[in-house]
């Protein structure tokens, strides 16, 4: 990290901070359905654990897993040809079975619990992730575009680097669809510490993102927002795809909708590799 620049040292301080508010945010409401959010809610512009009784500070991999994964560049003595098999040594080198970092929602229902399995049994990653091991449903959640994000900004301005190790961390635990929407996100999240226009980080990043579905809903995402003024009426047309062709969204395709709807928060996203 040796001349290291200094502005990345402050936008990458702001992705933290970014990931910590928006997790706890999310963390009161976390499995709600849609409908009870917004009939409960409507907007949530603050924190609202003391009104769902929930607590606030839990074991997760939203930021646990996110800065605990990361390990692996500092074990290796910032060997950077790391690979998924040295990130699934961290998970078993600090990870507390049943009590840190995942959500221990049982083998089978959790996926990274199911993967923590796999590598206690000796089954090293990227097996431990596969869907051969683990089948499609479980590969393809959502887990691996949430926790890529220290390897992504540790990257800055090099999308390339970060869709490979955004990979790397994602194939731990996922596969197929679940580790390319990793992998993109991540190469928006390196290029944005450089390139301020969203038009031009997605058009550069659109080419990591290699599985037909995803280009294709990118592409469908932009083109609606382009329309479209209200945010919930993209998400009411991404949940229509959803229901016609049978397609998996991946959930932070979402966030992408936000980006382009909300000119402010897009401004601040990337004057700050927020994302």
């Amino acid at each position: 990290m040796s001349g290291f620049q200094e502005i990345y040292k402050e936008k990458i301080y702001s992705g933290v901070l970014g990931k910590i508010i928006g997790v706890y945010l999310g963390i009161p409401v976390e499995g709600w359905d849609y409908e009870d959010i917004k009939e409960t809610y409507g907007e949530i512009y603050s924190y609202i654990q003391e009104k769902t009784g929930e607590t606030l500070i839990v074991a997760d991999d939203d930021i646990s897993g996110t800065f605990g994964f990361f390990k692996t560049v500092e074990d290796l003595n910032y060997d950077f040809s790391l690979t998924s098999k040295d990130i699934g040594n961290t998970w078993l080198n600090y990870i507390f079975e049943n009590r840190t970092v995942l959500w221990w929602g049982g083998i089978g229902n959790s996926v990274e619990h199911t993967a923590y399995d796999n590598l206690k049994k000796g089954i090293p990653a990227p097996e431990s992730g596969s869907i051969k091991r683990n089948g499609p449903v479980m590969a393809n959640q959502i887990g691996a575009q949430i926790f890529m994000d220290a390897y992504a900004m540790m990257c800055a301005g090099d999308p390339e680097k970060a869709v490979w190790y955004a990979g790397q961390c994602a194939r731990v635990s996922h596969d197929g669809l679940a580790v390319n929407a990793a992998e993109f996100l991540a190469a928006l999240e390196a290029m944005a510490f450089e390139e301020t226009r969203l038009d031009s980080l997605f058009d550069h990043c659109i080419r990591y993102a290699v599985y037909p579905d995803l280009q294709k809903l990118i592409d469908d995402v932009r083109n609606i927002t382009a329309k479209e003024e209200n945010w919930r009426s993209v998400r009411d047309w991404i949940i229509s795809i959803m229901v016609i062709t049978g397609i998996q969204v991946p959930a932070r395709l979402f966030q992408i909708t936000e980006w382009f709807l909300l000119p402010s928060f897009a401004e601040e996203m990337t004057s700050s590799a927020l994302l």
